[in-house]
């Protein structure tokens, strides 16, 4: 737990990537294994994760990033969509993977489909859409950890337009939003601000027990 935590203390929201460095494809594995194993609720993964390599799609995307510098020089961009239709067909399809994965008959999950059927088909198209982008969260949170204990730069950037990035990929015809982005790599040793103290509230200021 103390690596886990010097980790933590190493990581922080890289301003500039050196764009000569690249993640190799078996750390490039691992880090899409973090996410695929991320916690979501239901298990339901209500979202796609879409890695952007090609240096074109990157530099469309640039612009509707605020203009960052680390959409292009970063080793690989990460988007995260949410899915906006997610309704009993989306449900049955991960019943068919429980069962399949736990070689236990689709019958016996009749009562768990039903449940997530009547919380989720009463949610109005906003609310759902609100559920499934706060999901995507979740697996932010399990990509940047594990890039930080692969020593892998992240930066997660709620700082674009998501309808832009959406029509330049195409994602509301695959009924997807973008809701986050992450850019990984490695740090710039001209980026000054690896060498900032960390801020974060004191224990005091930030837990409350009852």
């Amino acid at each position: 737990m103390s690596t886990f935590l010097e980790h933590q203390n190493w990581r922080y929201a890289t301003k500039k990537f050196d764009a000569t460095k690249k993640i190799t494809t078996e750390d490039l594995n691992i880090l899409k294994e973090a996410i695929r194993l991320s916690s979501s609720s239901y298990g339901l993964q209500p979202y796609k994760i879409i890695i952007v390599e090609s240096p074109e799609l990157r530099a469309l995307i640039q612009p509707a990033a605020w203009g960052q510098s680390q959409i292009v020089d970063a080793s690989h961009l990460i988007i995260f969509a949410n899915e906006t239709t997610v309704d009993d067909a989306v449900i049955d399809h991960y019943l068919k993977n429980i069962s399949n994965t736990r070689n236990t008959p689709i019958e016996a999950l009749s009562g768990y489909g039903d449940f997530m059927k009547s919380k989720i088909s009463t949610l109005s198209q906003e609310a759902k859409n609100i559920w499934t982008a706060k999901q995507t969260y979740l697996a932010l949170g399990n990509l940047l950890n594990a890039a930080a204990e692969l020593k892998i730069d992240a930066t997660p950037m709620e700082g674009f337009v998501p309808a832009q990035v959406n029509e330049i990929l195409g994602l509301d015809k695959l009924g997807l939003n973008a809701t986050l982005l992450a850019t990984l790599g490695y740090r710039h040793t001209e980026d000054a601000t690896q060498h900032y103290a960390k801020v974060r509230k004191s224990q005091e200021d930030l837990f409350i027990t009852l």
